[in-house]
């Protein structure tokens, strides 16, 4: 008699969701549902079954879990997206399935670049000196915080526009990642940028920005990662797919 095929549901819409989602659609002993929380109207490909939206809290997810018989959750959403996360490991502790984290490890200064810490969004915008010009890159969920400082100029770069109207002291530029370290640089010559506001969102995707500004010696206000539950975190795909295989046998 065959093995049953194990049921692997996958949060997330980031890049490493959608490789593990790709790699778990071609081994035959499982079955990968990915689920995007629906924020963007035109997400990227992802293989295997596909859910739109929330699931309604823990106890929403808790019972899908147990309608569609998953055998594991895998969190691999933003690691700034912290609402999920904490949803994820109650309702996989209630239900009790294993949740495991997929998350890129953050990124790290290195020698030339001019990074101020701050804890939130709101220190962030209260961190530009007045009469700045500013590329802020923390998507439209988050950009109402720098709208509010009308003594600066900001530059918001997005995936799709913001639900609140932009005041005259702002532009939107929509644009997905990755860019290249000459895009960066020339946009920010080009819109004559004197600090960069980022999320420490890690990875490759978006570090041309990173490097554009060590280069142009520009500061960077980076915003700390939020805290996470604690379950059994791992940074590579192939970490997560031998932890996945000891989990499920």
């Amino acid at each position: 008699m065959p093995n049953e095929v194990q049921r692997i549901l996958i949060l997330g819409g980031t890049r490493e969701a959608r490789c593990l989602a790709s790699r778990l659609a071609n081994d035959a002993r499982y079955s990968v549902v990915t689920s995007l929380a629906g924020r963007t109207t035109r997400p990227n490909d992802i293989a295997g079954e596909l859910r739109s939206g929330g699931f309604g809290g823990v106890e929403g997810l808790r019972n899908f879990i147990a309608a569609e018989h998953i055998a594991l959750m895998v969190d691999a959403t933003h690691p700034y997206a912290a609402q999920i996360s904490a949803n994820a490991a109650q309702a996989s502790a209630k239900q009790d399935v294993p949740c495991l984290r997929l998350q890129r490890p953050p990124w790290e200064p290195n020698s030339g670049d001019r990074w101020m810490h701050v804890p939130d969004m709101g220190s962030a915008a209260r961190t530009i000196l007045a009469g700045a010009r500013a590329l802020v890159t923390v998507g439209r969920q988050e950009i109402a915080a720098f709208f509010t400082r009308a003594d600066i100029h900001v530059v918001a770069r997005m995936i799709e526009p913001p639900a609140i109207e932009p005041p005259d002291h702002a532009e939107i530029l929509l644009a997905r990642p990755p860019f290249s370290f000459e895009q960066e640089c020339a946009l920010m010559k080009d819109k004559r940028i004197d600090v960069l506001v980022t999320k420490n969102s890690g990875g490759e995707a978006s570090y041309a920005k990173l490097l554009a500004a060590r280069e142009l010696g520009l500061p960077v206000i980076m915003i700390a990662r939020p805290g996470k539950a604690d379950v059994t975190s791992v940074a590579s795909i192939e970490q997560m797919l031998k932890l996945i295989e000891a989990e499920l046998g």
